[in-house]
């Protein structure tokens, strides 16, 4: 009996130590996507967010972003930030941002990224999460949108040498609230000299009356003048919101990606502008093509949607009954004139009749299955 009652001690034992293990190991796991945190600088804590992809691991080293946010995300509360601009598409296509985001807040009682103390808190988060989160000292980037968009030139300006590539989205360097920077002809040449062969990728929207065009042009004319790396992409029929258009493109993440902090000193001189198409070009289709694609596409039953034709034009009509027009980008692929990224392909069979419609926009795609055609007109 004693050495029975000995022998389920040791299993007990033994449980219990297998147990706290486990739970142990639970308790290491790292938690992923957005993390709060916040960071003390001069006797000042500010909260602010990370974002940690979801395949983050502690064995190699991660790309980081430092985001910084427009006026209307500033607060106290360290969780605004998130809502607009990069952090909509963490949340839209994390498979295409494999890397730690830090994204500072300001607080209303500082009105400016621009501001010494500012820029010194933004930093100070950064260098947080580069050491906490196994961050690459040679990928380090730096984007912001709008008020942020400022504070991008500014932080590349006062803190040269830190960031393997830059993308301010709709900023500039002339602040509104000193007027007088605009009489100041050597701001363009001052920051373009300390930004050097940094790789910069501007985004503006042509029609911003919000902050100037000119702001973005002024400055794509500086860097490329200067011998620098820069791309300017000016967004036709955009307004302000510059934001959504730059942080969707897939290119944007890749275009980080391809850049090193080493491989500054020995880039070569490069200058892109483009103006981005509010949409394409549609191309020219005989109207009676537009028979065979009427119909009500169903998804489970319910319709989604409902083409029609009308003399030569196609029209599609929403669950609500409103109707758009659709415009032809190849014979089986329709796109909206507004703008709009969402995309309509009709899908046939290998003798060319219409099965049904695969709904496209930046987040997701639908198929939605063709279903007899009622009398709607």
């Amino acid at each position: 009996m004693p050495c029975l009652r000995r022998s389920v001690r040791l299993a007990f034992t033994a449980a219990l130590l297998w147990s706290f293990s486990l739970s142990g190991a639970y308790a290491r796991k790292q938690d992923t996507g957005f993390l709060n945190r916040t960071v003390a600088v001069d006797g000042k804590v500010y909260r602010y967010v990370v974002y940690l992809p979801f395949e983050w691991s502690s064995g190699r080293r991660w790309p980081v972003i430092l985001f910084l946010h427009g006026a209307g995300e500033r607060g106290e509360d360290g969780m605004d930030e998130t809502q607009i601009g990069l952090p909509m598409a963490l949340r839209s296509h994390p498979e295409r941002w494999p890397f730690v985001v830090v994204m500072p807040q300001l607080p209303y009682v500082h009105h400016h990224w621009t501001d010494p103390e500012m820029m010194a808190m933004a930093m100070a988060a950064l260098r947080a999460e580069v050491r906490e989160f196994h961050g690459d000292p040679q990928r380090v980037y730096l984007t912001g949108l709008s008020l942020g968009g400022y504070g991008v030139w500014e932080i590349a300006k006062e803190y040269p040498g830190r960031f393997a590539a830059i993308a301010p989205v709709c900023g500039g360097i002339f602040w509104s609230y000193e007027p007088s920077r605009w009489r100041d002809a050597e701001l363009p040449e001052e920051y373009s000299r300390a930004i050097g062969r940094t790789p910069v990728w501007i985004f503006h929207g042509a029609e911003d009356r919000v902050v100037s065009t000119e702001e973005a042009q002024i400055m794509y004319s500086a860097i490329a003048k200067a011998g620098g790396d820069v791309r300017y992409w000016e967004y036709a029929g955009c307004q302000h919101n510059a934001w959504d258009k730059a942080y969707s493109d897939p290119q944007l993440p890749l275009w980080f990606l391809s850049h090193r902090l080493s491989d500054i000193p020995t880039a070569k001189p490069y200058a892109e502008r483009r103006l981005i198409p509010l949409h394409p070009t549609p191309i020219r289709l005989d109207p009676s093509a537009y028979d065979a694609l009427e119909g009500e596409y169903s998804d489970g039953g319910v319709v989604q949607i409902t083409i029609l034709r009308s003399g030569d034009r196609l029209l599609s009509k929403n669950r609500s009954g409103a109707l758009a027009q659709l415009l032809p980008e190849t014979p089986d692929r329709f796109f909206y004139p507004s703008g709009s990224s969402t995309r309509i392909i009709f899908e046939r069979t290998s003798a060319g009749r219409v099965t049904g419609i695969l709904y496209r926009d930046d987040r997701h795609e639908e198929f939605w299955s063709k279903t007899p055609l009622r009398d709607f007109h």
